[in-house]
């Protein structure tokens, strides 16, 4: 798992350096990891290498600040803010060498900056799609068939099963009186295989199909055809009206923004699919990783709330939302719980292990379009917010301001850097005292 993230990162970076390349510019570094570097070689005009801590990478682009006004970097003047941003472009003018003054990365068109800052997370989601591709089509995934595994001979409330478990032998079972299974009720029983619903064929895995007209009448007849040892038969099944948790496509139950989950009333028929292992078409994967980038974009915008959620479980008996936020050790823990299991073959285990990666990698593309530098977000609204001033001086016919000065934004960029440091550090602890464990 360790070297699919390192993977994972370094063709993100690799995402950046290709067209900061064949746009001209000087990149100095490409390097994998923070802190004391392990080794490097130079190559041209770039020196490729690791770091101790593989917590990430990056590259250097020369020209990412514009120069100041009066074209002297070392210009000093009063503010704080100003300082930092002289202090900025000093440090950065102090890396160029004679013939970069036609490779800034601030010189080039609007387009080309954005390209380039795109080019990482892009590569993410390109990453996110091979390896999802890989798991739903040469593996496959488990699939409710049109095969059905089980009904239910009648239909008990909550209270009528906590009554029963707790007041004699019978426990959950059925009595004279108690309300039918409407697949039961139906005639439908195991080993049955549906093949139409409401006058619709239902293909060996479209067991949606079924499902989705069961919850859509709720309290009306359907008519269903199914076959029974070769021999087809026809019946009409009536679901009952149920509240039930609202899912997505993932199969997660979908909750508020305060945590209560979401439910609604739809029809219930008391019958399940048997489930099998099975490839899906390569045209299903858009839709999967969609859903996937849904999910993730639905974290990240409440990351920090998200993350004192994860504080408050971790130095308290709260459960931990095993959908939450999660660091690299949290993720190596999963990887580590999939590798122990005795019960799943090795290529299930490699199939999730590349599920898992698929995931980070969307989670990399997700975060990484956050539109506040550092990130990449942040630039590609940097680029915009000039074409944007361009144009409008454009057509007012006003001069040029030149590109936008990101060195403003320091403030901004120093205080993500610090909250993404202090989430980490949280995630990382609670992902070792009270980590996400499968089962």
């Amino acid at each position: 798992m360790l070297v699919g993230i390192g993977f994972s990162i370094g063709l993100h970076e690799v995402g950046h350096l290709l067209p900061a390349k064949a746009f001209g510019l000087r990149v100095p570094k490409y390097m994998i990891g923070f802190g004391p570097t392990l080794w490097s070689k130079k190559k041209g005009e770039t020196e490729y290498g690791f770091k101790l801590l593989p917590l990430g990478g990056y590259i250097t682009m020369i020209g990412m600040y514009p120069p100041a006004k009066d074209g002297s970097i070392k210009a000093s003047r009063s503010g704080f803010l100003q300082q930092l941003s002289d202090e900025a472009k000093h440090a950065e003018a102090e890396t160029l060498q004679p013939g970069d003054e036609k490779r800034l990365f601030v010189g080039l068109p609007v387009w080309k900056r954005i390209t380039i800052m795109l080019g990482g997370p892009l590569m993410n989601l390109l990453l996110a799609f091979v390896f999802l591709s890989i798991v739903l089509v040469g593996f496959g995934t488990s699939t409710a068939t049109s095969r059905v595994n089980e009904v239910y001979q009648c239909v008990l409330t909550q209270q009528q099963q906590q009554e029963r478990n707790a007041g004699d032998s019978v426990g959950g079972q059925c009595q004279p009186g108690d309300t039918p299974g409407p697949a039961y009720a139906a005639g439908i029983r195991a080993g049955d295989v549906i093949t139409s619903v409401d006058g619709k064929a239902v293909g060996p895995q479209d067991w949606s199909a079924l499902t989705q007209a069961i919850q859509d009448k709720a309290g009306s007849p359907i008519a269903v055809k199914y076959t029974r040892d070769g021999t087809e038969h026809s019946t009409s099944l009536t679901p009952l009206k149920t509240s039930r948790p609202v899912t997505n496509r993932l199969g997660q139950v979908e909750t508020t923004r305060d945590g209560t989950v979401k439910t609604a009333e739809v029809g219930f028929a008391g019958i399940g699919s048997t489930v099998q292992n099975l490839p899906k078409p390569i045209w299903e994967v858009p839709a999967f990783v969609g859903e996937n980038v849904k999910a993730v974009a639905n974290v990240v915008i409440d990351l920090p709330a998200r993350v004192v959620g994860v504080a408050k479980a971790a130095f308290s008996p709260e459960p931990r939302d095993p959908n939450g936020p999660m660091s690299i050790v949290g993720v190596g823990r999963i990887a580590g719980d999939i590798t122990a299991m005795d019960q799943i073959t090795v290529k299930d285990k490699i199939a999730s292990y590349l599920s898992l990666l698929g995931s980070l990698n969307i989670a990399l593309f997700v975060f990484n379009l956050i539109p506040l530098t550092p990130l990449d977000g942040g630039h590609v609204v940097g680029a915009l917010w000039e074409k944007i001033r361009k144009t409008f001086n454009k057509i007012f016919k006003r001069k040029d301001p030149g590109p936008v000065d990101l060195t403003k934004m320091l403030p901004v960029t120093y205080a993500v850097a610090a909250l993404m440091l202090i989430m980490g550090v949280v995630l990382i602890y609670a992902d070792i005292v009270k980590p996400v464990t499968l089962g």
